[in-house]
């Protein structure tokens, strides 16, 4: 073992390591259309320990029994330092043969390096490339997340993968969802993650990227957010401009550019064992969970585990590795018995912690409006008809100006800023509305999809609107729990000032309400740079510049109230564990 695998190991509490390492480095692997793709092969040595590998096999062992399953990592990111380190060495040292390979146009690899594009063709090249050599026994599975668990989904589906197990972890299969998220462009996720790519592939690489971080990449970064035509901010941020930000900003789905990225029509067809985890602050999450949801369907349920992580949360690196190490153990070596196709999730908010739930959404929740009322009321009851003037529904007015646009405050994105935090310093702003309810006597846990309806009108024909859930403690302090925003994009035959329905399923959420503390939802009309502010008019995204102040007025008639409606879990609804 290296000093800083036993070092990882046991801050990440993995089970001891049983094999010394050796590694081959730059390992050439066809890829498609004879581009050659570098790899590095880890690979036990003989046993330090019999401790692991002596168990009795169970049936849950896939195929005849390999001496080392071969694990297969295609990534961008790079094979060496911490990536190298974390999916392959720790590995290894437990029993695998891992084959971490540089995607096309990444760090040596020939080509150039389009994101999503070659991943279905170059993965299927590597899985049967590593079936050729006689090292390989008849057990290969994949792992890995965010653009890893993406190249896994991309062959996961085909028939000539034969895997015997896949950890696909934070991801989607289509990135297209994230891209667009309600119907505008998540600007913050797409340059910072531009940036992080290219200063990656440059000279220096990781530790470049860290330096460059630490001293003018933020404000670089902060710079792109603000830069107006959207089609300079990728110059702004990282000095040149990126091909592939540029497609994506003038690519909006259902183009064709993103419609054959997309794997979810293979979903139903993986028959391997699934396991899946995510945070519930990952930008990815809904995705995650409606991949469950489909394998559930076609007859291949997965184990999820969500905790409360965001994406990039150092927190949850253990936690992935000991489950995907279980995983593995059990469907590919049979040494252990199979974690069971339950949801594993943890209950944010006071009074939480991790639960065991049969499904997801879990059966037995019970829908629970709460009602927008005039005044910054949040209650059970509808708006009543004595508050509607004569003239008309009551009214809250939200004006929306893009050349101040409203920020975006923790959540679910890419960035270091991302999770919970306290929103009262945003609630001050007057482009945010909220609505509170009373103390509660009691705790309210929910757990799903927390949806929205929002009767909104505007003078502009195209605005946004993000709704916020947040948990109001004692102290004031105003934690953010789930939220999303919708685009209202012009409809024909539909003019400025008319009454229109925003409907919005938030971010899923598992969360703890305790007693005393009080529910409360935000409307405002942007949340930038999380998402690309609307400009209020009719030009297209990636050259638009003119910014037109939007004003917003949400109703309050108790015909048509808005509306959030909070999936509460029953007493038996879920299961406490440790």
């Amino acid at each position: 073992m290296s000093v800083a695998s036993r070092l990882l190991a046991r801050r990440l509490r993995l089970p001891p390591a049983t094999h010394r390492v050796r590694v081959d480095r730059d390992v050439p692997i066809p890829g498609a259309d004879g581009h050659i793709l570098l790899a590095d092969r880890y690979y036990p040595l003989p046993r330090l320990s019999p401790a692991r590998d002596t168990a009795a096999p169970t049936a849950a062992a896939v195929g005849p029994r390999s001496p080392h399953p071969v694990l297969l990592v295609r990534s961008p990111y790079g094979r060496r330092g911490i990536f190298g380190l974390l999916h392959g060495r720790l590995f290894a040292e437990r029993g695998y043969q891992v084959v971490v390979q540089s995607c096309r146009g990444t760090f040596g690899s020939e080509g150039t390096f389009e994101p999503y594009v070659h991943e279905k063709a170059d993965g299927l090249g590597a899985l049967a490339w590593i079936r050729r050599q006689p090292w390989c026994g008849d057990v290969v599975a994949t792992i890995g997340g965010s653009y890893l668990g993406y190249t896994q989904w991309a062959v996961a589906g085909e028939m000539e993968a034969r895997l015997a197990a896949v950890v696909p972890t934070n991801t989607t299969p289509h990135f297209a969802l994230s891209a667009y998220d309600g119907g505008s462009f998540a600007l913050a996720n797409a340059l910072e993650w531009t940036r992080l790519v290219t200063t990656l592939h440059g000279r220096g690489g990781l530790a470049r990227h860290l330096a460059d971080a630490s001293r003018g990449g933020p404000r670089a970064l902060r710079r792109g957010f603000a830069t107006l035509p959207l089609a300079d901010a990728d110059a702004v941020a990282t000095g040149r401009r990126v091909g592939f930000f540029q497609d994506w900003l003038t690519h909006a789905p259902p183009d064709e550019y993103w419609t054959r990225l997309d794997h979810r029509p293979t979903l139903p067809d993986v028959t391997a064992p699934v396991l899946m985890v995510t945070g519930w602050y990952d930008h990815f999450l809904p995705w995650q969970l409606e991949s469950h949801q489909v394998l559930r369907a076609a007859g291949n349920p997965p184990r999820l585990v969500v905790g409360p992580w965001t994406h990039l949360a150092g927190s949850a690196v253990g936690t992935t590795t000991r489950e995907t190490l279980t995983f593995l153990d059990a469907h590919t070596r049979g040494i252990a018995a199979a974690p069971p196709a339950h949801v594993r999730a943890f209950v944010t908010g006071v009074g939480g912690g991790w639960r065991e739930f049969p499904d997801w959404p879990p059966p037995g929740t019970v829908p629970t409006a709460l009602h927008l009322h005039p005044g910054g009321l949040l209650a059970t009851t509808v708006p009543p008809a004595g508050t509607v003037p004569p003239a008309g529904a009551a009214a809250d007015v939200i004006r929306y100006d893009p050349a101040d646009p409203t920020p975006s405050v923790g959540g679910p994105h890419l960035g270091r800023a991302a999770g919970v935090t306290d929103n009262r310093i945003l609630e001050a702003r007057p482009d945010v509305l909220t609505y509170t309810g009373p103390p509660l006597p009691d705790a309210v846990e929910i757990a799903g999809t927390v949806t929205a309806s929002i009767p909104i009108s505007s003078d502009r024909t195209t605005f946004d609107v993000f709704v916020r859930l947040c948990d109001v403690y004692p102290s004031g302090a105003s934690m953010n729990v789930c939220d999303r925003l919708i685009r209202l994009a012009p409809e024909p035959d539909t003019p400025a000032g008319t009454v229109r329905a925003a409907r919005l399923e938030l971010w899923p959420a598992a969360h703890r309400f305790a007693p005393g503390h009080r529910i409360r939802v935000q409307v405002s009309c942007g949340a930038h740079p999380r998402y690309a502010r609307n400009l209020g008019g009719a030009e297209p995204l990636v050259s638009g510049t003119t910014m037109h102040v939007a004003t917003q007025t949400l109703q309050h008639d108790p015909e048509r109230p808005g509306t959030i409606v909070l999936p509460v879990l029953s007493a038996r609804s879920a299961d406490v564990v440790g």
